[in-house]
């Protein structure tokens, strides 16, 4: 067998299989089950680095990123089968995505040493997941793509709900519902692209997808493009399906925020890039709108970001800024191709892709400093915490270079990545004569946010590094112990945060941009001159007004800082539950009255409606039941404060916790019933366009 089907093997499977052995070695052994899981990741970085080095050293960087080796696995004819590939950009991703998984997984050793409950599950569901999106990266077709994106999406899950409070629960269920609805929206998007294309695989979708587009099937191609658009946006943070994303990260363990925003967001970049790639490379109306749509996803999240008083929220809202810069990016590769721009489809695809890896990595460093100061102050908010790092130099560095990074600062990764992504920006203006008008705008738009960047990250390293605690009493306190992490947790955050520096060097982001596009030539980015230097100063310069003018003067009161975001400015419940609670019943009610006035539709009506509901209240108390019988029996964790016995009984246990955990899951019926009825009327249609 080839070595590196070996490797791909390991990399997805071996995971699985560790997740299980951890599970039974925490219950008879916590730090021993720690341990374990910090040996399996740090195996499987080893392994991530030995594909790479085989890859670098057989092929160099010269397969293109939609192409590769192709690995079929459990392959049937009646089944199909699950395939893997192998490209410069989906080396560099298995590669990141250990780092991510060794590094937070040794910093969670520390992180969780004085919280013992849930961890079993939370250990076994990190490495699951690990398996699962090493699947998503190394996958050769969309199904396998699709299979193991389903995994991670219900197995991130449990990290959201992990401390089991009401804001946790609610964040969970709004981060369950909205992967469940991309879910299916995604899976009808590829019943419709292999049903009018023929394939999935990526190698051959580029030529299937053209004779489809000759046949005069370009607008069920369109179709099918936006649902998987929809469906992996929706994973990514993309405006208007980010509204997860915002809760999601402050409530999460702070070694599960890094992967959700580092990784696992860049799970649905992926999807949405190989579409780009391998489906729809010349069409100008879906290039259009993944632009608009990364655009309005960039300004909102800084926006959301320079507002939010809590830290995590603040990194969280930027992780969605983030991806609306790299969606920016994908519009612009998209654009370029149409105007036959070869010379601006290599800077936008390699800004687009060295901006996911800087995101990643800056990401990794900014939520472990996040989360050392929430296990030494257990809060968040930007008033109790100010001041606190002030004399705690590594974690202050560490910060500081994270913060530089991502702002786009001159000699630091993020500046080079988001250089080319603007330079993709003038490309268009100079060569897309319909469209420069509106990519003048954009352009600004662009400069504005990479500001808004600038001016929030200074917002949070001056208030916990730079300023005092209004309490002199508290500060004395913070300054008193300048030692606020153990020498594992400070060489993983620290030399994470050196990376900044080493990928901010021209030389070593050329040669990545070449393995990860996969084109032959190097692209020689000159990053340093007048032209190129001028964008980012700009961006630095709007920063720097907005800190002074509107964080100093408006976004603080007396010395605090205030949120001044309206409360009722919340999409979710301002605009989706409303709908999906109100509108639509109503809708499918008025409908309903309209066919039941027919004689022969009316008991049909009446007749599917009653088995529809039965059918849906029993699917719903079923999973419901079944994830609460497994989790009081197989999944019970062993309580260890309190006055509770240390292994209660199952019917104990039954009885004196089922009214506690059923609460969320009646409260939130009339939702989880309509997800179900959409998912249900989503499937119809595939079937309808399947019959016909």
């Amino acid at each position: 067998m080839d070595l590196s089907l070996c490797l791909i093997l390991y990399l997805v499977f071996t995971p699985f299989l560790f997740g299980i052995l951890s599970f039974l070695i925490g219950r008879r052994h916590e730090k021993a089950r720690d341990w374990f899981a910090v040996a399996v990741t740090a195996v499987e970085l080893a392994a991530a680095i030995l594909l790479a080095g085989h890859y670098l050293s057989g092929n160099g960087s010269a397969v293109a990123v939609s192409g590769g080796v192709l690995y079929p696995v459990l392959q049937n004819e009646l089944a199909g089968g699950l395939s893997f590939t192998l490209d410069g950009f989906r080396v560099v991703y298995a590669l990141i995505t250990a780092l991510m998984w060794a590094g937070t997984t040794a910093f969670g050793k520390e992180y969780f040493l004085h919280e013992r409950e849930h961890l079993n599950r939370y250990w076994f569901f990190v490495l699951v997941t690990l398996g699962a999106t090493e699947g998503v990266m190394l996958s050769g077709d969309f199904m396998t793509s699709f299979i193991f994106f389903e995994i991670l999406s219900f197995t991130s899950f449990t990290w959201v709900i992990h401390e089991e409070t009401e804001e946790a629960v609610h964040a969970g269920y709004t981060y369950l519902f909205i992967a469940v609805i991309g879910g299916l929206v995604l899976f009808m998007g590829l019943a419709m692209l292999s049903f009018t294309a023929g394939t999935l695989v990526f190698e051959e979708l580029p030529g299937a997808v053209l004779t489809a587009i000759a046949e005069g099937k370009s607008g069920m191609i369109l179709a099918a493009a936006i649902c998987i658009l929809f469906g992996f946006g929706a994973k990514a943070g993309m405006f208007p399906v980010h509204i997860w994303l915002p809760k999601a990260h402050p409530v999460a363990p702070s070694p599960g925020s890094a992967l959700l925003s580092g990784i696992l967001t860049k799970v649905g970049v992926y999807g949405i890039l190989m579409t780009a790639l391998t489906t729809m490379g010349g069409n100008t109306t879906f290039g259009l709108l993944v632009l608009i749509i990364g655009m309005i996803t960039m300004a909102l999240g800084a926006l959301l970001a320079l507002f939010s008083v809590n830290l995590k929220r603040t990194l969280a809202c930027s992780s969605m800024s983030q991806i609306g810069f790299i969606l920016t990016g994908v519009g612009m590769m998209v654009l370029l191709a149409a105007g036959g721009e070869e010379e601006g489809v290599v800077i936008a695809t390699s800004g687009l892709m060295l901006h996911m890896v800087n995101h990643s990595l800056i990401k990794l460093t900014l939520f472990m400093a996040a989360g050392v100061v929430v296990m030494n102050l257990h809060t968040l908010v930007l008033d109790d915490i100010r001041g606190w790092g002030r004399n705690k130099w590594f974690l202050k560095i560490a910060f500081a270079l994270g913060a530089l990074g991502i702002s786009g600062v001159p000699c630091f990764n993020g500046y080079i990545s988001k250089t080319l992504l603007h330079e993709s920006i003038v490309e268009g203006i100079h060569h897309l004569s319909a469209y420069s008008g509106m990519l003048s705008v954009m352009e600004w738009i662009f400069l504005c946010s990479g500001g808004l960047t600038f001016a929030y990250m200074l917002k949070l390293f001056i208030c916990i590094f730079v300023e005092k605690n209004s309490s002199l009493k508290r500060q004395a306190e913070f300054d008193k112990e300048p030692h606020c992490m153990n020498r594992l947790s400070t060489a993983v955050i620290f030399g994470s945060s050196l990376l900044m520096v080493i990928l901010g060097q021209p030389a070593v982001m050329n040669r990545l941009a070449a393995v990860m596009s996969g084109y032959h030539e190097i692209l020689e980015f000159q990053a340093f001159t007048f032209a190129n230097l001028k964008g980012g100063l700009i961006s630095l310069g709007i920063g720097a007004a907005v800190y002074l003018i509107v964080v100093r003067k408006v976004l603080m009161h007396q010395g605090s800082y205030v949120n001044r975001w309206p409360a009722w400015l919340d999409l979710e419940n301002l605009l989706y539950r409303p709908v999906l609670t109100k509108a639509l019943p109503w809708i499918f009610g008025n409908l309903a009255r309209v066919f039941g006035e027919n004689l022969i539709l009316r008991p049909l009506c009446k007749a599917g409606l009653l088995i529809g509901q039965v059918l849906c209240r029993l699917f719903d108390m079923g999973l419901d039941g079944m994830i609460l019988a497994v989790r009081k029996t197989f999944l019970r964790e062993v309580r260890v404060r309190g006055s509770e016995p240390k292994h209660p009984g199952l019917v104990r246990t039954m009885s004196t916790e089922i009214s506690e955990a059923a609460k969320p899951l009646v409260s939130n019926f009339t939702f989880a019933l309509m997800m179900t009825c959409i998912g249900i009327v989503a499937v119809l249609v595939v079937i309808v366009l399947r019959v016909f």
